[in-house]
């Protein structure tokens, strides 16, 4: 072997391995038909329990609830990171006392507060975008559990799943990963009104 061969070989592993590195998760297209019996539809009230946390996203980043917890100033400490990192699934992120959901045949719409209607279409996989940010998302059902996952441009994951955990109790999940990496997750629980 010549030295440029010898030479360049190392160089053509380094750039594929960076190229590895540099590819962005994939999302898995969901479920376009919700399963027999399951109905995310009605209004809902958020639980006030003192003791929970809300996530709260703001322009600044996530902010946790009105306590001053250590795990608190962590997020926010990380939050500031991440603006600077290029983070911006949060972004994604609505939150409501109110919360209404109607469910279709195709697709499910999120009303918050009464002002502010998400819409997700059952198997989706497309490109979203909110003012100048730019995201993929996939949305659809996962066994009996609705989830949308939107991934911005620096591969960070927002994962959303809502469930029945009985007739009037409706679970939101809420999950922030970086690459594979938690960074955020946090449960919020909805009585029927």
């Amino acid at each position: 072997m010549t030295k440029t061969k010898t030479y360049l070989v190392p160089v053509l592993m380094a750039l594929l391995l960076a190229s590895c590195a540099s590819q962005l998760p994939e999302l898995v297209t969901k479920g376009a038909a919700a399963p027999a019996g399951i109905d995310l539809s009605g209004s809902w009230i958020f639980r006030a329990d003192p003791s929970e946390r809300r996530l709260q996203p703001q322009e600044e980043g996530i902010r946790i609830g009105r306590e001053q917890s250590s795990r608190r100033r962590q997020l926010e400490t990380r939050s500031s990171k991440r603006r600077d990192s290029g983070m911006s699934a949060q972004v994604f992120i609505e939150n409501g006392e109110n919360v209404k959901l109607t469910q279709t045949e195709y697709g499910l719409f999120i009303s918050y507060d009464r002002s502010v209607v998400e819409e997700f279409t059952f198997g989706e996989n497309r490109k979203v975008t909110i003012g100048p940010i730019e995201a993929q998302r996939v949305s659809g059902w996962e066994g009996n559990k609705f989830i949308a996952e939107t991934r911005d441009a620096a591969g960070n994951i927002l994962v959303e799943t809502w469930a029945l955990q009985e007739k009037d109790i409706l679970v939101r999940s809420l999950r922030i990963l970086d690459r594979d990496q938690e960074k955020f997750e946090q449960q919020q629980i909805f009585d029927r009104k």
